[in-house]
């Protein structure tokens, strides 16, 4: 396993304020530490109120005085692409990085830089390409729509594959003409630490992107309770998306929060069940199992169970557990200890609440570090733990069903309603199922391929508002309509009086 970090990895990073680097004004640091092996490798600048009023100062002058917000779309869309040049030309670098900060499998790692990429591409293409409604009643009137910036926009992000979270956050704040502060996760800022040379490279000018790190409880809430940040993004759990939420209100602030889910692939017995199996078992397994959209409620028919079952628990016994530096790893390190203890936990709680088939603790080969077998659950009631509740890891349940009722009925028994899955070759049911599950995004007949011109985004539990095409430009606009009177407006006459027919009179 590899025992030092890429090289040119710092031993220590700063905030990135107003376009200097800096220290956080107390001076104070936090360990960062590697997933593998749980070694602290690095220090973190950490971020407190007073960090997060500069850098929210410097954005706000960047927003009130600088270019950024005025150049026209185009000249900012070649400024983004250049950013996603430098993404693509450091893949590599960009993908041991990941793999080194989130104990992410470096195959899986590359794929998210090149989605990172991608993101900003797809934003600086839409910015230019984007049309304003226009309506005319003829003869009288012409209204049209006005799409400004608003401001500063604080994006908070989590540690699952955090370069990429980041990038579908900055893309869109950036090509609309915002300024930003970034907090990326405590566990993760490794990957972030590296935007501010992606964008000074590329032309962005100085303070409009900012850099806090810091825990989000500290830095994190200070951003969302200042007065001049009218706009939050945040990805992360429900539970911190409510309190961000409360929080907000007294400022009415925008609100995008995309937050947990516990989202069901139904297989139907009709399904082509080889495809069901690559799909279900890369969707729960792929990333380590720490993404929100996981498949982590399998629903099975019961005539094909059995069969299912043996299938999926046999795949699940022979995913390649490693090092995440490997290319043949498929399931690397979780984030960090905490992380792990609570992934754990929920393994020994689903030991009594459902019949383990595969998995079910550390693999032998590592004693040390944030190591968690691929863990297979069959047979688990609804009202089990392991299947209500978000485990964040490389742990799935399996539960038998007979009819599309009962089906439908398991697949909305959960708070959450991010993502849902569905393997049928019945046409018509594939559509009817998937317009009565509740859930904000559907995949039928496949895993999770997102299409950047979707809106991503859950129901219940799962969040609030839409990203992705024009819903992230919806998001990061402000929608300002002109009204243009073509003849006589018509207007009411009030005040006139009983005889004068104006309130002018012609002067000589």
């Amino acid at each position: 396993m590899t025992a030092t970090p890429p090289a040119g990895t710092p031993d220590r990073i700063r905030l990135y304020i107003g376009g200097e680097w800096t220290d956080a004004v107390d001076g104070d640091t936090f360990d960062v530490l590697n997933p593998a092996t749980n070694e602290v490798y690095l220090q973190a600048a950490a971020g407190k109120k007073a960090d997060v009023d500069l850098a929210v100062a410097a954005a706000k002058k960047a927003f009130d005085e600088g270019p950024w917000p005025r150049m026209l779309p185009r000249q900012r869309s070649r400024i983004l692409h250049k950013v996603a040049d430098i993404i693509e030309s450091r893949d590599d670098q960009l993908a041991e990085i990941e793999t080194w900060d989130s104990g992410l499998p470096v195959t899986q790692a590359k794929g998210q830089a090149q989605r990172a990429a991608e993101n900003f591409r797809f934003f600086a293409d839409l910015i230019v390409a984007q049309e304003d409604s226009a309506f005319k009643v003829p003869g009288r009137q012409i209204n049209y729509v006005n799409r400004k910036p608003i401001g500063v926009a604080g994006l908070i992000t989590p540690w699952n594959v955090p370069f990429m979270q980041e990038s579908w956050k900055l893309g869109p704040a950036l090509a609309t003409g915002n300024t930003v502060v970034l907090k990326p996760a405590s566990y993760t800022p490794l990957s972030a630490a590296l935007w501010p040379e992606i964008f000074e490279e590329a032309g962005v000018p100085a303070g409009v992107f900012n850099l806090i790190l810091g825990s989000g409880s500290t830095a994190g809430d200070a951003l969302v309770k200042h007065p001049d940040v009218p706009l939050i993004s945040f990805t992360g759990d429900s539970s911190t998306g409510a309190t961000l939420s409360t929080n907000a209100a007294p400022l009415l602030k925008g609100l995008s929060l995309e937050l947990g889910g516990k989202s069901p692939a139904i297989v139907f017995a009709d399904a082509d069940l080889e495809q069901a199996l690559d799909a279900t078992v890369f969707g729960v397994f792929s990333l380590n199992g720490e993404r929100c959209t996981a498949g982590s409620r399998v629903l099975v028919q019961r005539e094909i169970y059995d069969e299912f079952v043996a299938a999926f628990a046999a795949r699940a016994k022979n995913i390649i557990v490693g090092d995440p530096q490997d290319p043949a790893t498929e399931v690397g390190a979780l984030v960090h200890s905490n992380h792990f203890d609570k992934v754990m936990s929920y393994v020994e709680i689903g030991k009594s609440e459902g019949r383990l088939v595969a998995g079910g603790g550390r693999p032998e080969a590592y004693p040390e570090g944030n190591w968690v077998a691929p863990t297979v659950f069959a047979d688990v009631a609804p009202t089990a733990r392991i299947f209500q509740e978000e485990i964040f890891g490389p742990v799935v349940s399996i539960t038998p069903f007979d009819t599309d009722e009962e089906a439908l009925v398991l697949a909305n028994d959960t708070r959450y309603g991010l993502a849902a899955y569905v393997y049928t070759t019945n046409l018509k049911r594939a559509h009817n199922f998937a317009e009565a599950i509740d859930s904000g995004m559907v995949w039928l007949n496949s895993n999770n391929i997102r299409d950047l011109r979707t809106p991503f985004g859950g129901v219940k539990a799962s969040g609030l508002g839409r990203e992705g095409g024009y819903r992230s430009i919806d998001f990061y606009t402000t929608q300002q309509a002109v009204h243009i009177t073509l003849n006589d407006a018509h207007s009411p006459r009030f005040g006139k009086g009983p005889d004068a027919a104006t309130s002018f009179k012609k002067v000589n």
